[in-house]
């Protein structure tokens, strides 16, 4: 009988979880708009995916 697998698992037992090894970029850094280029300060616990920029309101990503 074949082994069953939980979901969200491979046959090692390992989940496929987000993340894929990626580590934090740390607490320092800047929120940087993809549109207009407008940089503010990166603050911790807070993803800059989820900031819309004050100038033009496009996303942001994390530099």
């Amino acid at each position: 009988m074949a082994k069953k697998h939980g979901r969200g698992q491979d046959s090692s037992g390992k989940g496929r979880g987000m993340g894929g090894g990626q580590k934090a970029q740390g607490p320092g850094g800047y929120c940087v708009c993809t549109t207009c280029g407008h940089r503010v300060p990166h603050e911790r616990g807070e993803p800059c995916f989820e900031l819309r920029c004050e100038k033009c309101g496009a996303s942001m990503t994390r530099e």
